[in-house]
């Protein structure tokens, strides 16, 4: 009896081949785990949906409040004085 690398697959190929032979799957299998991936499709989408709807829902919260904050007070762009421009007529000459 040899027992070289030929025999050694030669055998190992047998025993696999029976083994995948004996496996017999479920009849439902295939729609079980469809039916699964969905529903954590469906709950990672709605998830990310109510997320998103959250940060923007807090994001108009904190613009709306800063923009309360200055309601009575008097806008200024620039804190410098305008410097008065006077508008006489050019003389003539």
């Amino acid at each position: 009896m040899t027992t070289g690398p030929a025999n050694t697959e030669e055998q190992l190929r047998e025993v696999l081949d029976k083994l995948a032979n004996s496996v017999q799957a479920a009849p439902d299998a295939y729609r079980r785990v469809q039916g699964e991936w969905r529903r954590r499709e469906r709950r990672r989408r709605i998830t990310l949906v109510i997320l998103l709807a959250l940060i923007i829902a807090l994001a108009d919260i904190a613009g709306l409040w800063a923009l309360n904050q200055y309601r009575g007070q008097q806008h200024n762009v620039f804190n410098v004085p305008v410097p008065s421009q006077s508008h006489s007529p050019a003389s003539p000459g």
